[in-house]
């Protein structure tokens, strides 16, 4: 399938929809009256936490997987991952009976390189760090013929996550703001198309930690800018941001903000204990974005957050959460 000139169009979302309908949860938009007295506006958080394998993730992957061809799918596919996007491919790969090899790094989190495994992919994990698995995986591309399904840069994954906004949509047509967190950029891409080509009127906010600001600084500079990413939010960790997502987001005109690592923790902390969302870190940008007051509302009366997942580490929860008693 091809996808528009312009990188990416709504009707590539509308027809992404159309292939995964059956294929993943439609997630609630819930209310919180906390956040919402706290913050003065009417918020509303997207709970892709519970959507299959805990993330946002199988949107894409699974768009991408139902445009291969019959040999496409018998060379196999292949891709990089922190985690989630690692479970999806496992996920989505083994319901479509397609062989899976993940590239992940030693420093990864093992709860999710062991759930990408349990799902069924075969899991690379020779690389010491991000920046050398990258070189992995263009390795093993060239020498395994297998179809790359990148996290975030492909046109067709990006349509997959922009389901999401799609769903924002229908729920909550009089929106005013949708805030999106991002590691690579395609969640937000994708989000933005469906987004601000069916409501123009509407502000797509990009939310990033200080400490892992890929497309703040690609934005900024027009083109991909690779960072050293060192996040408490793993999930949010890319070193670049896609070329395709900067271009997307340029032209959808996705603002950015940067989020420390302390209003991270304290938005971890009242997701849970106000919301009683267990989500991780990186899921929880969006409410530190809100609550430390990053984003601007500047009249904003609707407002959209997406929670993007929830495989957080047991000990990364119990060590937030412990430090709010100390």
């Amino acid at each position: 399938m091809a996808v528009s000139d312009a990188v990416l169009s709504v009707d590539d979302v509308r027809r992404a929809r159309e292939r995964i309908a059956g294929s993943v949860h439609r997630t609630p938009l819930l209310t919180s009256a906390t956040t919402s007295k706290r913050v003065g506006a009417d918020v509303r958080f997207k709970a892709e936490l519970f959507q299959r394998t805990g993330s946002f993730k199988p949107r894409g992957v699974l768009n991408k997987l139902a445009t291969l061809t019959d040999e496409e799918k018998r060379r196999g596919v292949i891709s990089i991952s922190a985690g989630n996007h690692a479970g999806a491919l496992a996920y989505a790969s083994a319901v479509e009976g397609i062989d899976a090899l993940v590239v992940m790094w030693q420093t990864a989190s093992p709860m999710k390189i062991a759930a990408a495994r349990a799902y069924g992919a075969t899991i690379d994990t020779e690389a010491p760090d991000i920046p050398s698995a990258f070189e992995r995986l263009d390795d093993l591309v060239a020498s395994t013929g297998r179809t790359l399904v990148h996290p975030y840069d492909d046109p067709l994954v990006m349509a997959g996550q922009g389901t999401v906004g799609l769903e924002i949509l229908d729920d909550f047509p009089n929106v005013d703001l949708v805030l999106v967190q991002v590691g690579g950029g395609g969640l937000v891409s994708g989000i933005a198309t469906a987004i601000r080509e069916s409501k123009p009127d509407t502000r797509v906010v990009a939310v990033e930690p200080e400490r892992s600001r890929a497309l703040h600084e690609s934005l900024k500079a027009g083109e991909p800018v690779t960072v050293e990413a060192k996040s408490i939010a793993d999930g949010l960790n890319g070193p670049y941001a896609g070329a395709n997502c900067v271009r997307v987001c340029t032209a959808q005109k996705v603002e950015s903000v940067l989020v420390t690592e302390d209003a991270l923790r304290d938005a971890f902390r009242w997701v849970y204990g106000r919301m009683k969302l267990a989500c991780e870190v990186a899921g929880a940008a969006t409410a530190a974005a809100l609550l430390s007051g990053a984003v601007d509302l500047d009249g904003a009366e609707t407002v959209a957050a997406v929670v993007s997942g929830g495989n957080v580490a047991p000990k990364t929860a119990a060590a937030i959460l412990a430090a709010d008693e100390g």
